[in-house]
């Protein structure tokens, strides 16, 4: 298994180092990783931010950036090259009556290995990474936000070693023709387009083929399983032939084919993560009720896993409550409580076959994180939810039920699991058991 994960990557970063030494100089390369590196972690956070609620497993991540960045480039580098050697030996004499605006900056031969050769290879293999936890790790891969989280990886890692390579390559142009001066202004011009206009491209293009891939892991048998993943690899081939047309046409082309389909195409796909990663805590919601049913959390904390804000707060709670080991419980707490949900509503729905042990293991591990913060606000009475009433025990010792608050907003501090509960009892004479009395708690 370690030879698999591991032998890929390396063969790719060895394969990488050959074109690197021979296409660009010690100084170009130099500054192409510096200025390349630039954009990274401002885009590994967004995707990272966008599975905050149900965090992926690092190693994950990590396995899809270095493939985007090891093996995909070095797989495309040298099938792009083959395909364009192949093509320049061709006879194009016939095309030169037609005037391209960059005719004189890109052959023909560069021309259709952008639009054709490239966006093929360079789509499929950069979607092999996903793809592998899609079909080994099937538990770690359960809809279209980790399809967006694990391709959007691999695209942030294509696109660093490819811009290492052309920002490197404008370096020795310039220096060619101007001089050091003249190197740092072509690798300037080529930052601006290639990192500060179109960074988010290759994270754009492979995101299409997650939604696929998620699609298809929320779907029952049928031959709409594999037909769409099919259709939305089409799709990224296409969008990304698309903007390499585009931008082979010339100035004014680039700018209105970048503001009618990329800008709209981006903050399309940008929409639809920021909705689903709502929706992953959303989820709780429904997929989790059973546990507070069955008395194990309580309403309020339920709710207070509906909403990103909300668990900011419930966050915040538990450090005043409990210090920095409540927050980082609480954090846990929330993080395997979505994965739960995410969990039991594939299997609910049919999307992939039950799995008891993990599920009851997320169950165990939920559970025992709410012991660091559960009972440790001095300021609440003590009191245990039994599924439909708060028991609470007064201060003169006696122990009353309370129904619960409509909307209940915030946690309180039950009785962790395993502790006895009290014996339910009447409610005292003249007492309701209301939402007003129970307000307090909830």
């Amino acid at each position: 298994m370690l030879l698999a994960v591991f032998l890929p990557p390396t063969l790719g970063l060895i394969s990488l180092g050959f074109v690197i030494k021979f296409s660009l100089s010690p100084g170009a390369t130099a500054i192409g990783v510096i200025a390349a590196i630039i954009p990274v972690p401002l885009l590994v956070g967004c995707i990272m931010w966008l599975g905050r609620n149900n965090p992926r497993p690092k190693r994950y991540l990590l396995f899809c950036f270095a493939w985007g960045a090891l093996v995909a480039t070095g797989i495309s580098v040298w099938v792009n090259t083959g395909v364009n050697v192949l093509l320049d030996r061709l006879d194009f004499d016939h095309l030169d009556h037609i005037n391209r605006p960059q005719d004189d900056m890109i052959s023909w031969a560069e021309f259709f290995t952008a639009i054709g050769s490239a966006p093929v290879i360079e789509e499929l293999t950069k979607a092999l990474a996903p793809l592998a936890i899609f079909w080994f790790r099937r538990h770690q891969f359960t809809g279209i936000l980790d399809g967006i989280v694990y391709c959007g990886m691999a695209g942030v890692g294509f696109a660093m070693v490819e811009n290492i390579l052309y920002l490197g390559r404008g370096f020795d142009q310039g220096d060619s023709l101007l001089g050091v001066s003249g190197g740092f202004l072509v690798t300037g011009m080529t930052f601006v387009m290639r990192i500060l206009v179109s960074g988010f491209a290759h994270p754009l293009f492979s995101s299409m083929i997650g939604i696929g891939l998620g699609l298809s892991r929320r779907r029952g048998p049928g031959i709409g399983k594999w037909f769409i993943p099919v259709v939305m690899v089409l799709a990224a081939m296409l969008l990304h032939s698309a903007w390499n047309l585009i931008a082979s046409l010339g100035v004014d082309i680039l700018l209105a084919g970048y503001l009618a389909v990329m800008m709209p195409v981006f903050f399309t796909v940008v929409g639809i993560a920021l909705w689903l990663r709502a929706g992953d805590a959303r989820l709780t919601m429904t997929a989790l009720a059973d546990f507070v049913h069955a008395g194990l959390i309580s309403p309020p904390e339920l709710a207070a896993l509906a909403t990103h804000r909300r668990r900011v707060s419930a966050r915040l709670w538990a450090r005043r409550v409990a210090g920095d080991a409540g927050s980082r419980a609480m954090r846990e707490f929330q993080r395997v409580a979505t994965r739960l949900a995410v969990l039991r509503d594939a299997t609910a729905r049919g999307f992939q076959p039950p799995e008891f042990a993990t599920e009851q293991a997320l169950s165990n591990r939920m559970l025992a994180c709410r012991e660091a913060f559960a009972t440790a606000d001095p300021a609440m009475p003590r009191a245990t939810w039994d599924g439909r009433y708060y028991q609470v025990q007064f201060p003169d010792g006696s122990i009353r039920q309370i129904n619960p608050p409509p909307q209940p907003v915030m946690p309180i501090p039950i009785m962790p699991p395993g502790v006895p509960r009290p014996v339910p009892v009447s409610p005292a004479p003249g007492h309701h058991g209301g939402p007003t009395q129970g307000g307090r708690w909830g």
